[in-house]
């Protein structure tokens, strides 16, 4: 009986294992980190996972917003405006968790190690443009928040084959190894080379159609590329709006260096500029081809526009 009595009394005092936590006031905690704590519950099988968390506070966490592509559409410019607000805690490199196979098996513990520190108020963001066209991605994010907001930037879809071919190209080039011309990709037995990737890529509308099938148009936030690269400004406001951000950036925070031919970032006197693989001119296109290319984007074009009820300046 009285060893009977110890277990139980043991079994009432011994403390539940749960991640540790810097101690918070309940009404400060987001429902972000809420989440974050009931995913982990899930999906870790024995419960042992580990938070690291920094003695000023701050704590790696799963990204609130994504920014999901598309590739060659100014994700990389995006996320360095956006870097720009001081609640945005941004992941440094693409972290492709969602889709490569060997990442996505690690689980959300791995995947929450990839994060930056960020603090309860701050919005943590990672971008992997892959994340657009890959199939498996909605639904695997979707299964980990179903609040997720996502940003998606897009180009006109034939400036955007070309920059895909561009950046190929010249990863080539810098190993020294010789690569075919666009005209080889682009045409097949003297058509259009539809099956080709970068033209895949820039069929928007059935990638679209797969993403809403988990998240609503709500939860998915439309950049114009193009008006990007030409007035920054405006387009970063509408998505501090959609995230719900206050109004910190500014006109000010935007300059056009004429050297490169694009805009750069002030911030606090400090200003710097993407990396000089950005910008790259394309290879000159028979214009006959351009043509081809951009009339074979007409109809999927359309598609897209009715698809996100909003239209775009593409040819």
């Amino acid at each position: 009986m009285a060893a009977f009595l110890l277990g139980a009394v043991l079994l009432i005092v011994q403390p539940q294992i749960v991640p540790s936590r810097p101690a918070i006031n309940s009404n400060a905690e987001t429902s972000s980190q809420s989440v974050q704590r009931e995913l982990l519950k899930k999906t870790s099988q024995k419960n042992d996972f580990k938070e690291n968390i920094h003695s000023n506070g701050s704590c790696q966490q799963l990204p609130q917003t994504i920014i999901i592509g598309v590739r060659k559409g100014g994700t990389r410019a995006l996320l360095e405006m956006l870097s720009l607000h001081p609640n945005i805690a941004a992941a440094e490199s693409e972290v492709h968790f969602f889709d490569w196979e060997d990442h996505y098996r690690n689980g959300l513990q791995w995947y929450i190690n990839q994060m930056p520190f960020s603090y309860p108020h701050q919005i943590t963001v990672e971008k992997t443009p892959a994340y657009f066209t890959s199939p498996k991605v909605p639904e695997r994010v979707y299964n980990m928040n179903q609040s997720m907001r996502l940003l998606l930037i897009l180009r006109d879809p034939s400036e955007r084959v070309l920059s895909d071919y561009t950046q190929v190209f010249y990863n080539h080039m810098q190993k020294h190894k010789p690569y075919p011309s666009i005209e080889q990709f682009l045409i097949k037995n003297g058509e259009l080379n539809v099956d080709y990737k970068a033209i895949n890529r820039s069929l928007y509308y059935i990638h679209m159609q797969n993403w809403l099938k988990y998240f609503p148009l709500d939860h998915i936030h439309i950049v114009d590329g193009d008006r990007l690269i030409k007035d920054p400004f405006p387009e970063i406001e509408k998505v501090e709006r959609f995230l719900k951000l206050s109004p910190q950036i500014n006109a000010s925070n935007f300059y056009f260096n004429k050297t490169k031919g694009f805009y750069c970032l002030r911030d606090s006197g400090r200003e710097r500029c993407l990396h000089e693989s950005k910008g790259r001119a394309h290879p000159q296109v028979d214009t006959r081809l351009l043509e081809k290319l951009q009339e074979y984007f007409h109809e999927p074009n359309k598609k897209f526009f009715e698809l996100v009820g909003r239209t775009f300046d593409w040819h």
